[in-house]
């Protein structure tokens, strides 16, 4: 169970993820659309988990390796704007969020 701190943390992450995909790193990534479902921060904020939801590509892999790699990149970013409000920054870990595949998989499934 998450202590207040992780959860208040992960939504701050959640959000400042989002508006940097939005708006400051898209253009490294092409046309696609990268939204962040879940983040999930380790007791000591040194780790988050982040997952992302990919549209607008074929290729998800590849779309996830090229987001790992610019990943100090986006760190720096996320540093840029939070670095007032905790203490450290903590280490992005990016993995994609299937639950929409999922999801449509069981709706297939079921008609």
């Amino acid at each position: 169970m998450e202590s207040t701190r992780q959860q208040k943390v992960s939504r701050l992450l959640q959000k400042d993820l989002g508006e940097i995909f939005q708006f400051e790193v898209g253009n490294l990534f092409g046309n696609v659309m990268i939204t962040v479902t879940k983040v999930h921060v380790t007791k000591d904020m040194s780790i988050a988990t982040i997952y992302v939801s990919l549209f607008g590509t074929n290729n998800k892999e590849d779309l996830l390796k090229n987001i790992r790699h610019h990943g100090n990149e986006i760190r720096y970013k996320l540093g840029r704007r939070i670095g007032k409000q905790v203490r450290a920054i903590p280490e992005l870990k990016f993995y994609e969020d299937d639950s929409l595949d999922y999801i449509e998989n069981i709706e297939k499934l079921l008609d």
